[in-house]
């Protein structure tokens, strides 16, 4: 039988599945989480259309990036909007992706959607990308934390020659990942 809380009083359909079950967090940890997709041909287009959009969606930056690394910056933007509930003075300006030394995304933010975040008590905004065919998709999960003893992490410290100018942390190896969107 599974140690999974559940409100169902007889177990769940396959019992004998066995493994560990993980349950999701009920202590306000987590403030939210955001999804968004991006079909990358048809930001492209829009942005052919309408080349202002270009410096409207986009951090100088991110405007250089290959057409499917650009359509992920503006899902995590989008998939930040929906983890926060919306700020209503989002600026598409306010928040950029940046990479760790070993090309971790990680998320920066200032402006109104640095200040909704922090009203929420966030201290950590996880952020995963990915790219397949014609779609780049983002998911951020904002997670609460106690500020006092929270410092800068060492994995959002800026890789050497981007953001702050410090170098970046020693870095443990990480495990092989898919190619970066």
């Amino acid at each position: 039988m599974s140690i999974f809380p559940t409100t169902a009083p007889t177990p769940g359909p396959d019992e004998n599945f066995g493994g560990r079950a993980f349950a999701p967090r009920d202590d306000g940890t987590v403030v939210g989480v955001g999804i968004d997709v991006v079909e990358i041909a048809r930001l492209t287009a829009m942005l052919e259309r309408t080349p202002a959009l270009l410096d409207r969606l986009l951090t100088p930056t991110e405007r250089g990036l290959s057409a499917a690394s650009r359509a992920a910056r503006v899902a995590a933007k989008e998939a930040v909007g929906k983890a926060l509930g919306a700020p209503g003075d989002f600026s598409w300006q306010d928040v950029t992706v940046e990479r760790t030394s070993v090309r971790r995304p990680y998320l920066r933010l200032r402006g109104a959607t640095l200040h909704a975040a922090e009203e929420h008590g966030v201290a950590h905004l996880h952020l995963s990308l990915s790219h397949d065919g014609d779609v780049a998709t983002a998911i951020v999960i904002a997670e609460r934390g106690d500020r006092a003893s929270e410092g800068s992490p060492a994995d959002a410290r800026p890789a050497a020659g981007h953001g702050a100018d410090a170098p970046a942390p020693p870095e443990a190896p990480a495990p092989p990942e898919a190619p970066a969107p």
